[in-house]
Parts: structure tokens; C-alpha cells; sequence
């Protein structure tokens, strides 16, 4: 697998069963199907067609906590993917919150900091499911599973488990005779969360609980709500990171440029360096359940930028001798059919040389980057223990896309973390926000919500290396074939060697691996 350079912001290119509803609340436990018990809810709160319609979503009210002291609650939603949620008692203001590109908090010691990580994965998934309403889970991409029944406040409950296209799981409790949620309990952020229900009201006909109780790392607020406003104005503003604490951004197009020159100097570089890399993958079927799962181990070299592996583990087993002399002799024959077309590209660039054609154009995939992208909230913070500006990105909306690159750029969002000081790329993040059609959708189609993870550090002192990759692909293939997989890749046990010998006489041999210092 060809490692993507970050510093180049390369775009990573990705390439069902109905439920049947036939049973009741009053059917045995075993008999239980989640998408009817989700069905009847829909149907209690109002209906998918008015619930539908909630394009955002007010609440606010007063809170006590179990120390006597009282406060404000706010939660505010909007489509697509926004989500904010504040706790204000005693001049300290608790903030959660997903802007469609990060996720972001403001603890109780008022330290602004983005989320990465499960807990940015959280908050992400908090607010794809309040904004779903649970009208449509499939079309969401969440898998529903019938826990069982169970008590909440000593009264029958039906749980059922929700996760998320990034596997992030909240339980969800109804009651068996209103068919409302009672209960929710989830990882939010970081901290352990449960949400309990009760007097409910119709909003513009829609079911709203009046009051909550909200149990959260430890703390709990007895939540009356005093208003609901269902399809009120809700600026950008409100979800974004906060202003007064942003930057000014600087001089993309030369940041960019300068990231770009760096990493073409670190191919060279990495070439010295050998590693090794787990991968776990991991394939779903139409419900969103594990259809099939599988982790390899291999070691790995770089050869002109790129990544050159030999597996050597495969679901924790080591290959026997035969698989590792076949996998050998196919890692030198991939070996081979790179210095071939090493050979030409380079042969291409002598050429154009002599004909005088310039090769220090820079490169196209950074003006597209720039042009169909905005990038906002730019701030300055500490990752990995390092001085970075972090900044959101999402869609211009004033660029007409025509290429197919110029398409898919057009339709990412996200957030990058720059050392400006060493001028690489240490972090990204990204998502498509619409489906992006291959050949017109008769290719393949990557549908919306696609996401990937890219981290690298500062190895040795001298080299940008990747130490993560995660990925959650969702597809459909010449239009008949679809797939759900997810898979997530670490890199590790970074050592130096030389790579000159490898490229001329075509190492790894069989039952050999790349030499170690």
C-alpha cells in the first residue's frame, strides 16, 4: 500500500438486507427487532415526516446540580451534522460542540482545545444522531441492535444499542407503552454520559421532553426546560470554534508550497528508514453488523517515495514458509515493475529537459486544494507536544468543479494540524459531505460521510514518518455492489538502514526481510 503524502494534502481515493417488521413490543425478547421499536418511536414523536422537517433545534432551560448550586443549559442543533451543548453554573461554561469539520470543548477550567481521537469520534457521532432524528438509520449509516429489556426508574424499558458509521455505540432506551426514548447513555467527549426523559410536550407537533436529567462524568443536572424552538435562525457562528480565541490565518498558497517542497525532500529521506505496520480491517454487512474481520502484519521499506511491504503476519499467525517465499518473491516482482516505471518517468523528465519544459510548476493537486476549499477557525494549539495552527476546511461554495480531482476535493471537509515551524503536515482529518460518482456512478460511488484519519511525527530528529491511518468506507461498485469497511493502520518500530542495495539487486530474497541496522 502507497503511504498518501500529507504535505501534498493528496485526497485519499476509496473505493443489503430490509428489516421486516413484523412483531410488537408485547413479542419475547427474542423476537425483538430494533428497526420496529425505532419505527414506533418515530411514529410517537411525530411522525418522519415532521421530524423530517427539523432543519434546527433549540433548548434551553435552568438546571441544579446535586450540590445545590443552578445554572443555564443550552442545546442547539442543525442539519447537517451540528451540535453544541453548554452547562453555565457559577461563571464556569462546559461546551461541547461539532462544527460539521471538528469537534471542539471548552472544560471547566475554561481551556479551549479541538477533540481528536474516540473523542472527537463522540462528539461527531452525537451530533449525527440528534440530527437524524432516527428517521432514517440505514441512510445514516447506524447499525441498530436489540440489547434486551431492562429498568429505568423501575419501569419497563427496550434498549437498543446505535452505532455509528466510525463504530461509536449509544444505548438508547424506549418505553414499551409511549414508545419515547426515557434514556440515553453514551460516551460523549471523553466523559460518561446518560440523559433520562421525561414530560414530554408537543412542539409544532413534534414530542420534546420538558424536563432531563443529565448525569455527566460524575456531576448531575436536574434540567427544566423553559424554551423549545423548533426551525429558529442558528448562525455558523454559534457551533465554530470561538472567535476570540482564532488567528490569523497565513499565506496559504505559500504555506502550502513550502509544505510541498519539504515532503518532496523527505521522500528521499524516509528511504533510509524501515518500519512495521499493523493493519486491522474490518467488513460490514447491510445492518451494519461485522460480516468479516481480518489484521496483517508486515514489515515495510520506502523506495522513491514509496511503500514498499512484505506481509509477514496474518490474524496474528506468522506466514508458513511457503506463504513467506511466495509473498517474497511477489514484493521483488513489485520491486521490479517500480524501477521500470521509475525508469521511465524519469527517462519522461530527461526528455522534457532537453526540450526545455519546465518541471517546477507547482504542483496542481495544492491549487485545487485552494480553490475548492474554505478554510476557517484557525487556532493555535499543542499536539503531540508540539506548537501547531490548526484550521477547519469545508467546500467553497463558489467553485464550479470540472475535473474529477476538482470533484472530490469539492467534496471534503474537515480539519488539518500544521507545525508551521517544520512545515509538514501533522495531523488531517476529512469527510465527503455528498457522494462523489466515479464515471458517473457507474464505476463506483463513495457516498457521503467517508471519512479518513492521517497522522505522522518527527522521527529521529530528521524525518516526517506516518504512525496512523484510519479510514470508514462506504461504497457502491458498478452500481450493484455495495460495501461498508473500515480499517485503521499503525506504523511502528521505525529503525535506519540503506535502502541502495535493496533498489539495485531487488531485496527482500526469499525468506529474507529488509536488513536491520
Amino acid at each position: 500500500m502507497r503511504t498518501p503524502g500529507p504535505g501534498r494534502l493528496c485526497v485519499v481515493h476509496f473505493l443489503g438486507a430490509s428489516f421486516l417488521c413484523l412483531v410488537s413490543t408485547c413479542c419475547p425478547v427474542g423476537a425483538q427487532v430494533p428497526a420496529k421499536i425505532v419505527e414506533q418511536y418515530v411514529r410517537a414523536a411525530g411522525g418522519g415526516r415532521a421530524l423530517s422537517k427539523i432543519h434546527t433545534l433549540e433548548l434551553e432551560g435552568t438546571f441544579t446540580t446535586d450540590d445545590g448550586k443552578s445554572g443555564t443549559f443550552t442545546f442547539d442543533t442543525k442539519l447537517p451534522n451540528r451540535y453544541y451543548l453548554e452547562l453555565l453554573v457559577d461563571e464556569q461554561t462546559l461546551i461541547e460542540a461539532y462544527n460539521g469539520k471538528s469537534a471542539w470543548h471548552r472544560d471547566a477550567a475554561g481551556e479551549l482545545a479541538t477533540l481528536v481521537g474516540a473523542e472527537g469520534r463522540q462528539l461527531e457521532a452525537a451530533a449525527q444522531y440528534y440530527n437524524s432524528r432516527l428517521v432514517n438509520p440505514k441512510k445514516e449509516k447506524m447499525a441498530l441492535e436489540f440489547v434486551g429489556n431492562v429498568q429505568v426508574r423501575g419501569k419497563d424499558a427496550l434498549e437498543v444499542e446505535v452505532s455509528s458509521a466510525t463504530g461509536v455505540k449509544r444505548q438508547v432506551f424506549f418505553d414499551p407503552e409511549t414508545h419515547l426514548v426515557v434514556k440515553e447513555a453514551a460516551t460523549v467527549g471523553g466523559a460518561e454520559e446518560a440523559l433520562l426523559y421525561e414530560d414530554y410536550r408537543a412542539v409544532e407537533g413534534v414530542k420534546l421532553p420538558g424536563k432531563i436529567e443529565l448525569d455527566r462524568g460524575g456531576a448531575k443536572y436536574d434540567i427544566t426546560l423553559t424554551r423549545a424552538m423548533i426551525n429558529g435562525s442558528i448562525g455558523e457562528r454559534v457551533f465554530d470554534f470561538p472567535i476570540k480565541s482564532q488567528v490569523k490565518l497565513p499565506d496559504l498558497k505559500a504555506l502550502f508550497k513550502e509544505i510541498d517542497d519539504n515532503q518532496k525532500a523527505i521522500d528521499k529521506i524516509k528511504e533510509n528508514y524501515a518500519g512495521t505496520e499493523t493493519e486491522e480491517e474490518t467488513e460490514y454487512d447491510g445492518e451494519g453488523k461485522v460480516k468479516k474481520r481480518e489484521a496483517r502484519e508486515s514489515t515495510f521499506f520506502y523506495l522513491d517515495g514509496d511503500e514498499i511491504s512484505t506481509l509477514v503476519k496474518k490474524d496474528g499467525e506468522p506466514l508458513s514458509d511457503k506463504e513467506q517465499e511466495k509473498e517474497n518473491q511477489q514484493v521483488q516482482k513489485r520491486i521490479q515493475e517500480h524501477q521500470k516505471r521509475q525508469a521511465k518517468k524519469e527517462a519522461k523528465e530527461e526528455k522534457d529537459k532537453e526540450k526545455g519544459k519546465s518541471d517546477d510548476k507547482e504542483d496542481p493537486g495544492i491549487e485545487v486544494f485552494l480553490r475548492a476549499c474554505q478554510f476557517v477557525n484557525p487556532r493555535r494549539e499543542r499536539f503531540r507536544g508540539q506548537d501547531v495552527l490548526v484550521f477547519d476546511f469545508e467546500p467553497n461554495p463558489e467553485f464550479q468543479p470540472h475535473k474529477l480531482e476538482e470533484r472530490v476535493v469539492q467534496k471534503l471537509a474537515g480539519v488539518v494540524w500544521v507545525d508551521e515551524k517544520a512545515h509538514d503536515v501533522a495531523r488531517l482529518e476529512a469527510y465527503f459531505v455528498g457522494d462523489v460518482k466515479l464515471a458517473g456512478g457507474l464505476l463506483a460511488n463513495l457516498q457521503r460521510g467517508t471519512s479518513f484519519v492521517f497522522e505522522q511525527a518527527f522521527i529521529n530528529n530528521e524525518v516526517w514518518l506516518p504512525t496512523y491511518l484510519e479510514g470508514h468506507i462506504g461504497a457502491r461498485v458498478l452500481l450493484v455492489k455495495g460495501f461498508k469497511m473500515s480499517f485503521v493502520t499503525r506504523y511502528s518500530d521505525y529503525k535506519k538502514f540503506n535502502v541502495e542495495t535493496l533498489s539495485t539487486i531487488g531485496k527482500p530474497k526469499a525468506a529474507e526481510t529488509p536488513p536491520q541496522p
